[in-house]
């Protein structure tokens, strides 16, 4: 049953991930004036699928070498670290989330270390 349940998971994100890519799929071919076909889009999401499926399972390598089970955002960055932009863009989406709790966390307290 727990296999069910996996595989029925497992579908129903196949499928939101197709819709989302024909979505995009959609208005990036209409803004060009061009036409992508049925069998480009499942091609894509198979290929966005199986990316999505070797970044899980680097994760989850990475969360159990640390000794943990959860993934945290260290490994997300570790994830990262080969395409330059993407982590320059998520270092830079996680000093400002940690900003915003320094900020939250300081209230009424002067400013916060660091803080402009």
């Amino acid at each position: 049953m727990a296999t069910n349940d996996v595989n029925d998971n497992e579908e129903a994100l196949k499928s939101a991930l197709w819709y989302s890519i024909g979505r995009l799929t959609d208005e990036t071919t209409l803004a060009q004036d061009t036409n992508a076909t049925p069998q480009f889009i499942g091609a894509l999401m198979e290929l966005v699928w199986q990316q999505i499926r070797l970044s899980a399972r680097d994760l989850e390598t990475f969360a159990k070498h640390a000794g943990r089970r959860q993934i945290n955002v260290d490994d997300v960055l570790l994830l990262a670290r080969r395409n330059e932009g993407l982590e320059v863009l998520l270092r830079g989406f996680v000093e400002d989330l940690e900003g915003e709790k320094k900020g939250k966390g300081s209230k009424g307290k002067g400013r916060a270390k660091g803080g402009r």
